[in-house]
């Protein structure tokens, strides 16, 4: 299959380049109808399809996506691991999770180690399309399922918001809009600050909270907040 090979697309504007996309999948059957699926998105061409970890650290780092939709269960080099290594190479890099199974007990790892969403592979093709832009304005879509997971988690382990945790007004109000699910962009827009500032406030909010992504701040919010 030449996934290279230039794809007709209805809805995409004129002069306006397709979000590349590369997909991290072992089963070959798999990787060819994702593939398919990908490039028919009206934003998205699918410009690499790598079969193992290995491959994918080797080769991705050249083809410069936007995006990378990365199985979580891959022969030899974990998903998970890879996330890892692609994250230390390309930090700004924008990696979604993608599994079959929707396992708690895989979804702090695989967010640890640097991803910025987790879907399950029956997403529907318009969750997935809206999936992308999302991450690629700064969100961390996760599905229904995944996202309940995360709350359930923090409330099985008893973490509440400790009273000696104080954030400032601004980081209150980057918290609360977070947990709306604006992008960082949005909430720079509405609080009138640049993009790199609502930034900092994160990284000052997840040192606080003692989180280290954007869907853990949401849960700890989430179940702290007075009801």
């Amino acid at each position: 299959m030449n996934i290279n090979a230039p794809v007709e697309r209805s809805g995409q504007k004129s002069g306006k380049q397709p979000f590349k996309v590369v997909l991290v999948e072992d089963k070959r059957d798999v990787r060819e109808s994702w593939v398919k699926l990908i490039n028919s998105l009206p934003e998205f061409r699918c410009i690499g399809a790598c079969a193992t970890g290995e491959e994918a650290v080797q080769t991705i780092p050249g083809l410069r996506p936007d995006v990378v939709l990365m199985d979580i269960f891959l022969p030899r080099m974990s998903g998970i691991e890879c996330v890892a290594r692609l994250k230390s190479i390309m930090p700004k890099l924008q990696i979604v999770m993608l599994t079959g199974v929707d396992d708690d007990e895989l979804v702090f790892p695989a967010l640890e180690a640097g991803a910025d969403g987790y879907l399950l592979k029956r997403t529907k093709p318009a969750d997935l399309r809206t999936a992308l832009l999302d991450v690629l304005s700064g969100g961390a879509p996760m599905t229904s399922e995944i996202a309940r997971r995360v709350v359930e988690s923090f409330r099985a382990k008893g973490r509440h918001r400790d009273t000696s945790v104080s954030l400032t007004a601004r980081e209150e109000e980057v918290l609360v809009l977070l947990s709306k699910g604006y992008s960082n962009k949005e909430i720079a827009d509405r609080l009138g600050l640049s993009v790199e500032t609502v930034r900092s406030h994160l990284k000052h909010i997840y040192e606080k909270l003692h989180v280290r992504c954007r869907a853990e701040a949401v849960a700890r919010y989430i179940i702290a907040k007075p009801a």
